[in-house]
C-alpha cells in the first residue's frame, strides 16, 4: 500500500509535470511569433515615427506666418501645423510634445518653415508669437478717449464702441462676469459712463487679427479686476468699496505729473474730506463740462451744477473721472503723513504744497500768475 501510494504521488507528479511542461511549450510557442511580431511591428513604428518627425522639407528656404489663436490646445496646434505643411504628421508631433514634457505654448503670430525640425517649432511656440494686434491704453485717459484708441486699431467705430458700453444689457452680463469689481455703485444715476475709469491702462496684445470688442473690453477688465483684488485688504480695511477706490485714484491721476508725489496729493485729498472742505480739483469740474479747457474760469468752478463738480460738492465725485495705474491705486490707498491742504502744478511739472492758504496764494502769484 505504502509502495502504491508511492508510486501513485510520482504517476500523478509525472503527469502534474508533464501538464506544466506541455504548457510551457505552448505557451513559448505562442509567444515566440508574437513577440518577433511586435519586434517587426515596432521596428516599422520605429521608422514611420522617425520619418513622421523629420521636417517636410529639410532644405525649404519656405516660410509660412501661422496664427495660434489665444486658447488653443496641443490637438488644435498640431493640426494647424499639418495643415499649413510644418509637420508631416499631427499625431506624431503630439506625441512626441508630451514624452518630451514639453508644454507652455503661447498663443500668436508665428513665421514657420517647412525646414524647422520639431525641437525648433516646439522652441517658438514656447517663446511666443509676434501678437496680430497690440493696442496701448495710457494713464489718464476718459472712456471715450480709450474707445477712440480701440477705433484706430479696429474696425469698430468711436460712437459703436460707446454705445455698446453705455447697453444696459452688455453692462449687465459684464457685472455677472465680474460681480467683484462691477457692483451696483456703477449704475448710479450720475454716472455719465458705467465703465469710466474701469478700463486698466496697459499695452494689449491680441493675436487675432479682428478680435470682438468684448474680447479687448473682457482684457481690460480682467487686468482691473487683478490690480483690484491685489489690494482688497487695504481697501477693505479702510472701509472702501471698488468704485470708491477707483474713483479717488483717478483724481490722483488726473492731478499727478511725471515729477509729482502723489501720496502727497493724496494726503491733500484725504485732509480735506476728514474736515469737510471741498476737494476743489479742476479735473472734476472739467470731466463735468463734457470738454477739455486750458484755463477755468470762476463761472466754471462755481456754476457748473454737476455731481462732479468738487467745488460745489464736498464729497467724492459719483465715479472715477479716468482710468488710472497702480501708483495712483497704490497712493489712494497709502497716503503720505501730512498736514497739507493744498497743492499747486507749476508749468514745469513740479508741485508744490501748502497747508495754508497765505501759502498756498504766495505760490501762486509766484509760479502762475506772474508767467
Amino acid at each position: 500500500m505504502k509502495w502504491r501510494s508511492f508510486t501513485g504521488r510520482i504517476r500523478m507528479n509525472g503527469l502534474y509535470n508533464n501538464k506544466k511542461i506541455t504548457g510551457i511549450k505552448w505557451k513559448k510557442s505562442f509567444w515566440l511569433p508574437f513577440m518577433l511580431f511586435i519586434l517587426i511591428a515596432a521596428g516599422g513604428g520605429y521608422m514611420f515615427v522617425k520619418s513622421a518627425a523629420g521636417p517636410v522639407n529639410p532644405g525649404s528656404k519656405k516660410t509660412v506666418e501661422v496664427n495660434i489663436p489665444f486658447g488653443s490646445d496641443l490637438s488644435a496646434i498640431a493640426e494647424m501645423l499639418e495643415d499649413q505643411g510644418i509637420i508631416k504628421n499631427s499625431f506624431v508631433f503630439k506625441l512626441y510634445v508630451k514624452l518630451k514634457s514639453n508644454d507652455g505654448f503661447q498663443a500668436g503670430k508665428y513665421t514657420l518653415s517647412p525646414s524647422m525640425t520639431y525641437d525648433d517649432i516646439i522652441k517658438n511656440l514656447q517663446q511666443g508669437g509676434k501678437p496680430a494686434l497690440t493696442i496701448l491704453v495710457p494713464e489718464g485717459l476718459q472712456l471715450k478717449e480709450i474707445a477712440s484708441i480701440i477705433a484706430e486699431h479696429t474696425k469698430y467705430k468711436e460712437e459703436e464702441i460707446i454705445e455698446r458700453l453705455n447697453n444696459e444689457d452688455v453692462i449687465k452680463k459684464l457685472m455677472e462676469k465680474y460681480p467683484r469689481l462691477l457692483t451696483d455703485e456703477i449704475l448710479h444715476k450720475d454716472i455719465k459712463f458705467p465703465l469710466e475709469g474701469y478700463l486698466y491702462p496697459a499695452t494689449y496684445h491680441f493675436y487675432e487679427q479682428e478680435p470682438s470688442l468684448e474680447t479687448i473690453i473682457t482684457a481690460m477688465l480682467d487686468k482691473t479686476a487683478e490690480m483690484v483684488e491685489k489690494y482688497r485688504p487695504e481697501m477693505e480695511e479702510k472701509g472702501m468699496t471698488v468704485n470708491e477706490l477707483l474713483t479717488f485714484a483717478s483724481l490722483i491721476e488726473e492731478e499727478a505729473s511725471e515729477k509729482s508725489d502723489r501720496k502727497k496729493i493724496s494726503s491733500v485729498f484725504y485732509n480735506r474730506l476728514e474736515i469737510g472742505m471741498p476737494l476743489q480739483t479742476d479735473p472734476t469740474v472739467i470731466y463735468a463740462l463734457g470738454e477739455h479747457r486750458e484755463r477755468l474760469t470762476f463761472r466754471d468752478y462755481y456754476e457748473v451744477e454737476d455731481p462732479f463738480n468738487t467745488y460745489l460738492n464736498k464729497e467724492l465725485p459719483p465715479g472715477p473721472i479716468a482710468n488710472s495705474g497702480e501708483m495712483s491705486i497704490e497712493a489712494a490707498l497709502h497716503p503720505a503723513d501730512s498736514e497739507y491742504l493744498y497743492f499747486l502744478a507749476t508749468p514745469e511739472g513740479e508741485v508744490l504744497f501748502s497747508k495754508t492758504l497765505d501759502e498756498h496764494n504766495e505760490k501762486y502769484d509766484e509760479h502762475i500768475k506772474r508767467k
